[in-house]
């Protein structure tokens, strides 16, 4: 389906689009630099075989290698502009070839530093096509085909009419990507890396692939992977390679100079407004394992931001406490009956609380070995590398479809009297679809105080963060 985009239509921009008037912006100043730019909506095709109708524009820019010429693209404007970065395909006619280089491949679609870094609001379409220019400028794209070779090009030019037009169109005899088990971790820094070696070793992903959100060239951890080059490991900076993920792990936290706490939260969630879009965008049916600080937090924002259900989104929560919790009731304090429905929930940190699911009995008898192996877990830290592992049981628990229980950041409206919208760590099954039921945890009261309490502390806190 085509529809015609004039530019005195740009206020009708399509209701999809979530930051109508900044696009709107950028497409008037688009239109006033490119005026030969012709503007439609189409339906677009992603690596995953879904689909998406999509405002697109297409056009010449001037480029001088020796001569000039006029090198045609085409520009897809994601519904989730300007946090996520256009896609780009040249636009050749059925006498050009394209010359496969750094920056373009055989399919016409071009990769450039700019797209890979893009951050609003220093980043514009303007200034992607400057630098497009620039680098066209360095190795020309397209070349002049003899008439032999004018009817090979015409194949290539209808698969590509058949991405922009919506076929969903396979290329050669491997495997889809779809339908293998894939994971991004998005954050290179060290929890990303933990993250990246505890999944690869657990074997159950098929391919991870770690996206280096980070300005510049990959440093520390991220180059020695590349250097190493672990098998079905794969190292970007560009969200598109993300897609066909059945999980997503967040692991980004701001590193910038706030003062205060609340400062620091939402630094956190200013990063997470240019990357959950286009995480949401290129992994539209993925779960989103949240391990960013502070994880309760960062789950509710990547909900709202995302518009996923609430099943598909999902915190690292407690679920590493509360190994370590039965761990330490099993082995050092030799209770193995009670380790077996024991749980720690509400919020990481301090205020977390151990329970038990419905069904014990002998209440006071437990309670003080409870305490006990409490006062030994508060001497345990969360490393990366602990964290990691914790990830690698989740994602396995996932991908494998176990139906286990295990302590996760979840939407806990409705539980325990809280009415507010925050996420807490309780007990759920987790398989395909991320959180299929929550377990229901004995009627304690002094642990449903402790969590209205806990949650009326982060639902002020949420208040007065800026989405």
């Amino acid at each position: 389906m085509k529809e015609a985009f004039k530019v005195q239509h740009f206020f009708s921009l399509p209701s999809q689009y979530k930051f109508r008037d900044l696009t709107i912006e950028e497409l008037k100043n688009v239109n006033k630099t490119y005026p030969n730019f012709t503007f439609s909506m189409n339906t677009y095709t992603f690596k995953d075989g879904s689909q998406k109708d999509l405002l697109n524009f297409s056009g010449t820019v001037p480029v001088k290698y020796g001569n000039s010429y006029n090198i045609p693209i085409c520009l897809w404007i994601l519904d989730s502009h300007p946090f996520a970065p256009p896609i780009c395909f040249l636009k050749p006619t059925v006498n050009m070839g394209i010359s496969v280089g750094k920056h373009v491949d055989a399919h016409g679609r071009i990769y450039l530093p700019y797209l890979q870094n893009w951050s609003h609001p220093k980043s514009t379409v303007i200034g992607l096509i400057r630098e497009m220019i620039a680098k066209f400028e360095e190795e020309l794209p397209l070349y002049s085909l003899s008439s032999s070779d004018a009817a090979r090009q015409s194949e290539l030019l209808s698969y590509i009419a058949k991405i922009t037009e919506g076929v969903d169109s396979k290329i050669g005899g491997g495997k889809n990507e779809g339908c293998i088990n894939k994971i991004t971790i998005a954050g290179a820094g060290e929890l990303g890396i933990a993250c990246v070696l505890a999944v690869a070793a657990k074997g159950t992903a098929d391919k991870v692939v770690l996206l280096d959100l980070s300005e510049g060239a990959a440093k520390g951890g991220t180059m020695d992977l590349d250097i190493f080059a672990l098998p079905n490991v794969e190292i970007s900076k560009d969200f598109s390679a993300s897609a066909g993920s059945k999980v997503v792990v967040l692991t980004v936290n701001s590193l910038g100079n706030a003062q205060t706490y609340l400062d620091v939260i939402q630094s956190n969630v200013d990063l997470f407004r240019g990357i959950i879009p286009a995480i949401s965008h290129y992994c539209q049916n993925t779960v989103l394992l949240v391990a960013s600080h502070p994880v309760e937090v960062m789950t509710y924002v990547s909900w709202k931001l995302s518009g996923f259900p609430k099943s598909r989104v999902i915190g690292v929560g407690a679920n590493l406490d509360t190994e370590r919790f039965r761990n330490i009731l099993t082995n050092l304090l030799k209770a193995q009956v009670l380790a077996k429905d024991a749980w720690i929930v509400g919020e990481q940190g301090e205020d977390k609380v151990a329970t038990q699911t419905e069904g014990m009995a002998a209440r006071n008898s437990r309670e003080t070995v409870a305490n006990r192996a409490m006062e030994v877990l508060k001497g345990k830290g969360q490393r990366s590398w602990s964290v990691g592992l914790s990830v690698a049981d989740l994602t396995d628990s996932i991908l494998k479809d176990k139906r286990k229980v295990h302590s996760v950041s979840t939407l806990a409206k409705g539980c325990c009297n809280i009415n507010s919208e925050v996420f807490l760590s309780l007990p759920c099954v987790l398989g395909t679809n991320g959180m299929i039921e929550m377990v229901k945890l004995e009627e304690d009261p002094l642990v449903q105080e402790k969590l209205q309490s806990t949650a009326g502390s982060i639902n002020d806190l949420q208040q007065q963060l800026k989405l």
